[in-house]
């Protein structure tokens, strides 16, 4: 995994994008987008994002 640098800004704001090798007819990332919901809510919940 590449080293990727953080520049950190006070309200500053990360995305991800997640890609899978296989595009078509590949649906995986939107068949399941309810499953990620539930589980970045759960994780927030246990592991409150903060700022550092």
């Amino acid at each position: 995994m590449p080293n990727y640098r953080r520049y950190r800004v006070l309200g500053g704001t990360y995305f991800f994008t997640v890609n899978v090798l296989e595009r078509y007819p590949n649906n995986l990332l939107i068949s399941h987008v309810e499953s990620l919901r539930i589980v970045v809510r759960e994780t927030r919940r246990r592991w409150p994002f903060h700022e550092a």
